[in-house]
């Protein structure tokens, strides 16, 4: 890796004042950055295939309007408080 000699410098005198091999910090970065990036694939993977099942269900015609869902959720409401 090539590092710009003042940010080395720094990250070498950050990693002394903390009584911990730089090599060691290195290694922690390196994990957290491939376990964000796998959570965040993974996430829009997800999505996706969301937005595909959602897709499909429009084309399918399997769909209801805004008014219908509060209409039904208001009936249920209203029977849960009797």
């Amino acid at each position: 890796m090539k590092l710009e000699p003042e940010l080395r410098d720094s990250f070498m005198a950050e990693a002394a004042a903390d009584d911990r091999p730089a090599s060691q910090i290195v290694r922690e970065l390196m994990r957290g950055y491939i376990e964000r990036r796998h959570k965040a694939r993974a996430y829009r993977e997800f999505m996706q295939r969301k937005a595909e099942i959602a897709r499909a269900d429009v084309r399918a015609g399997r769909v209801r309007s805004g008014e219908e869902v509060e209409a039904d959720f208001a009936a249920r409401y209203e029977t849960v408080q009797e």
